[in-house]
């Protein structure tokens, strides 16, 4: 049992039941190994050349949030009778592994997942994936492209797929209790919820067809 070092969205504690084991800082060299990451853990000075120092101005208001990226064109998402609309992101490493996050105590059956979050009122579905980036992995992402749209029980979720451009992952929030970087094949090893696999079945091929 461990107690995260953020506290919820009630200022209230958070107890970890199973913490996620970090694996060695060493392990961000080599791009065929696995990397995951606690509250408040070692992380190199940088990654891949693009840095990996704390988001220095993160945006403290709905309107920030909608200009930290120039948005690009998209179709609405379709909204289904008594479902909300969230919006996610999967964001890959330019050496090609992709970042993940463990959320806390495996909340909604999810040992590791992709952020996501309900697009709350005045943010728009890209705002929403960026800001949920930030919140569950320390990240500061930009959107490369649009994955799709998945329904699920009580929700239309809209993914798109990102590269990082700064943040710290040991920054990660309090709905999550690490983050991980995960070469391509070994992500069906963490990845067990089925919800996620139709998620990254497109956005292998949205790379693919990018050329990365």
């Amino acid at each position: 049992m461990k107690i995260h070092p953020r506290t919820d969205h009630k200022g209230q504690p958070v107890k970890i039941a199973k913490p996620t084991q970090a694996t060695p800082v060493s392990n961000c060299e080599d791009s065929q190994q696995v990397v995951i990451v606690e509250p408040n853990g070692i992380v190199p000075k940088s990654l891949n050349d693009i840095s990996l120092a704390s988001w220095a101005e993160v945006p403290g208001n709905t309107q920030a949030w909608l200009s930290v990226q120039a948005p690009f064109d998209e179709p609405p998402i379709e909204p289904k009778p008594g479902k909300k609309l969230s919006a996610g992101v999967v964001t890959v490493e330019s050496d090609g592994r992709f970042w993940v996050v463990f959320p806390t105590n495996a909340f909604g059956g999810y040992k590791c997942t992709f952020p996501k979050g309900t697009i709350e009122s005045g943010l728009t579905a890209q705002a929403t994936a960026i800001c949920e980036a930030f919140e569950e992995s320390g990240l500061r992402v930009e959107l490369i492209g649009l994955i799709g749209d998945f329904e699920r029980t009580t929700s239309v979720t809209r993914y798109y797929l990102a590269k990082r451009i700064g943040g710290n992952p040991a920054d990660l929030g309090w709905e999550s209790q690490a983050v991980g970087l995960i070469p391509q094949s070994c992500l069906s090893e963490f990845l067990h919820h089925p919800n996620d696999k139709p998620i990254m079945e497109k956005a292998l091929a949205l790379l693919a067809k990018q050329g990365k």
